[in-house]
């Protein structure tokens, strides 16, 4: 590996920007490859322009670097499992190919004894009546593949709500799970290197609203070692089965005290932006310290930390930043309703004090971005 080693990633949004800015200190140059000339991670790195199902253009992008990385989990898996012989990619594709298949997914859970809601496999509209029976009412049907920020779903809740569920999802396969009357929604996000070794940060409490994450608080307010170490339990067991290197996100439900796993992200996350500022290694730096095959940085918190998403327009940083503690992150997207273009991050040395400060920024720039 070269002094200055050379990642390339596959997708170029507002992660791959984060991972290039988390690059710039360390001397770690970053090529990306995205379908949009006018991808957020051009301001931070070389952009290739290409799809990421075509094996050309990921050849290319993988030119000449030290490992290939990927910043989104719907990246089709073939594309960099054609070049493993060549070059590492890390984390494997293995993970890309469970991520992006629902049902994969929770049988992998399954098999390692990390607890999920009861699941159907749903192949053909006449399935459907079976597997709302199996998981019971109200249940949760997906597609099984593609899907994020709550679309790709719907909530039944009686036998006449499933009768057009097949085609308002599009015909496609899917799945039926039940649903989860769960206290609170948790994360779990973890690095492994390439020598196994691992780094957990603690769990993030995330506030939804839409279906688009609206605010993470890291640590999770209240966390307890016993939760914490069940998270630390599912993420080592995801983490070794898959021989994973790289940092690894896994959704959460919180229920009576105990943890259901409920989808993984093999990538930095959304749940994770407070490391930045909020933990002694951000997710981001850890990921490239994982993939080049370097020490893994301390995971802990530095005190108590809130992210706020901006959703369809970017906070005002003039009057955002009056408030102690705050930080303005602007992807460089272009405003749109329902669209993530940037965050606030809020750090402060307590839970309470953290409060106040959210608070404020809400008072600021109110959450009514639907």
């Amino acid at each position: 590996m070269s002094d200055r080693p050379l990642v390339a990633v596959l997708g170029g949004g507002q992660l791959g920007r984060m991972l290039g800015i988390a690059g710039l200190p360390l001397g770690v140059t970053l090529r990306f490859l995205d379908p949009s000339p006018e991808a957020g991670a051009r301001a931070v790195g070389e952009l290739v322009v290409g799809e990421l199902d075509d094996e050309t253009a990921v050849a290319r992008v993988a030119d000449g670097a030290d490992v290939v990385t990927y910043e989104w989990e719907g990246v089709p898996a073939d594309g960099p499992r054609a070049i493993t012989t060549t070059i590492p990619v890390r984390p494997a594709p293995v993970a890309l190919e469970v991520a992006q298949d629902r049902v994969a997914e929770k049988e992998t859970f399954t098999r390692l004894g990390i607890d999920v809601a009861a699941f159907v496999a749903i192949d053909a509209a006449d399935d459907v009546p079976a597997a709302l029976e199996a998981v019971g009412l109200p249940a949760v049907v997906k597609t099984r593949r593609g899907g994020y920020d709550g679309k790709g779903q719907r909530v039944v809740g009686s036998t006449e709500d499933a009768g057009g569920v097949w085609d308002a999802l599009g015909g496609v396969p899917l799945v039926a799970e039940a649903h989860v009357p769960f206290d609170r929604e948790l994360s779990v996000l973890a690095a492994r290197a390439v020598d196994g070794s691992t780094a957990c940060y603690p769990l993030v409490e995330n506030v939804h609203a839409a279906g688009i994450l609206r605010t993470s608080f890291g640590p999770a307010r209240g966390l307890t070692e016993e939760l914490q170490s069940a998270g630390e339990t599912i993420a080592a067991r995801l983490l070794d089965d898959l021989d994973y290197v790289g940092v690894l996100a896994v959704e959460l439900f919180e229920r009576d005290g105990a943890l259901l796993a409920n989808e993984m992200a093999p990538r930095v996350h959304n749940s994770g932006h407070w490391t930045i500022e909020g933990a002694h290694t951000s997710q981001f730096e850890q990921h490239l310290r994982a993939v080049l095959g370097w020490p893994l940085g301390r995971a802990d918190a530095r005190g108590s930390t809130a992210v706020i998403n901006c959703i369809g327009h970017m906070a005002d940083p003039s009057t955002v930043l009056a408030v102690p503690g705050a930080h303005v992150h602007d992807y460089a997207k272009s405003p749109r309703p329902g669209r993530k273009v940037g965050h606030v991050t809020i750090v402060a040395d307590d839970e309470a004090t953290l409060a106040a400060r959210v608070a404020q920024v809400r008072a600021i720039d109110p959450d009514d971005r639907a």
